[in-house]
């Protein structure tokens, strides 16, 4: 006869409670059958694990040393997992990223670029998505790295965790517009009256841009006269609704540095409405491997040499 691991998890459940009945419902089965495992697992041993004579059932002395032994074994079972992924890692070239939708396409390629001098960058693997999911997928370890905006009054989901972080970049989220027939924002924030409110391109909760945008001028623009026109989470979609005359939304330069230059954007707002943004590299918590440990010091090094 051959073990089952669920075994281990029905004789805990049995173990903590001493009730058939209770920790057969427990583990989402008939009694009869949960006893059946019971006796299996005892036939494996060759050993009574419960003294059945009493109510609630007790461990037996045998019972007492498998409580120990079964508990060990299931947290190390658990662990298994995360060494394994550890070991392929740690013998992996292949680097991890997530990355904000914007900053994938206009700053992470030549960043990348940049550091080749630094160190040799291999297979890299880069999932595109809204703040929220990048941050879940670190937190998930599913990535060594993120890429993302970030600002010190909005503190990240990573940030307030205690991840790693260097800043790699800088950025400056404008609010623009798409020029009326004078030549002039169709949509500037100094016209807006109650008769004739701002129409407002905003961000979705979910997006990382949005939260900086918020935290920084959220009080200041509630005073406002404003009136949502669109929301999204992406900068990509706003710009493409900005540039259609829709209305005034804040968007990062380097999304929209060419829009800037043609004059098909124009900045909608005065200075004090700029919002200075950090473009930050976090790193997961735990040991990298031996590539992405060369990656991060790479990064490290050339911020700290101002490149």
């Amino acid at each position: 006869m051959t073990m089952n691991l669920s075994w281990l998890d029905d004789f805990l459940a049995l173990a903590a409670s001493g009730n058939f009945s209770r920790a057969a419902e427990e583990r989402h089965m008939t009694q009869p059958a949960f006893s059946r495992r019971i006796r299996a697992l005892e036939e494996w041993l060759g050993a009574e694990l419960f003294d059945r004579s009493s109510q609630p059932a007790r461990l037996t002395a045998a019972g007492e040393w498998f409580r120990e032994t079964a508990q060990e074994l299931m947290a190390r079972v658990a662990r298994v997992p995360g060494e394994a992924r550890a070991v392929a890692e740690a013998h992996s070239t292949t680097l991890r990223f997530a990355s904000t939708h914007a900053l994938s396409f206009t700053f992470l390629p030549e960043w990348l670029r940049s550091l080749e001098s630094r160190v040799e960058v291999g297979p890299v693997t880069l999932i595109s998505d809204v703040l929220e999911r990048c941050e879940a997928l670190l937190l998930e370890r599913q990535v060594q790295f993120v890429v993302s905006h970030g600002h010190p009054q909005a503190p990240s989901e990573l940030q307030a965790q205690g991840f790693p972080f260097v800043r790699v970049g800088s950025d400056l989220l404008l609010p623009v517009s798409a020029p009326g027939p004078d030549g002039r924002p169709r949509h500037a924030l100094a016209d807006a009256t109650p008769a004739a409110p701002l129409q407002l391109l905003g961000y979705s909760p979910e997006s990382g841009t949005g939260r900086i945008l918020r935290e920084v001028c959220g009080a200041a623009l509630d005073r406002c006269p404003t009136q949502g026109a669109f929301t999204a989470h992406l900068a990509s979609v706003l710009r493409t609704m900005a540039l259609t005359g829709r209305g005034m939304a804040w968007l990062p330069r380097r999304l929209i540095e060419d829009d800037l230059a043609a004059g098909r954007l124009l900045e909608a707002a005065p200075a004090p409405w700029h919002v200075d943004m950090d473009i930050r590299l976090y790193r997961d918590r735990a040991p990298l491997g031996h590539a992405g440990e060369l990656f991060w010091q790479a990064a490290e090094e050339a911020v700290q040499s101002g490149r």
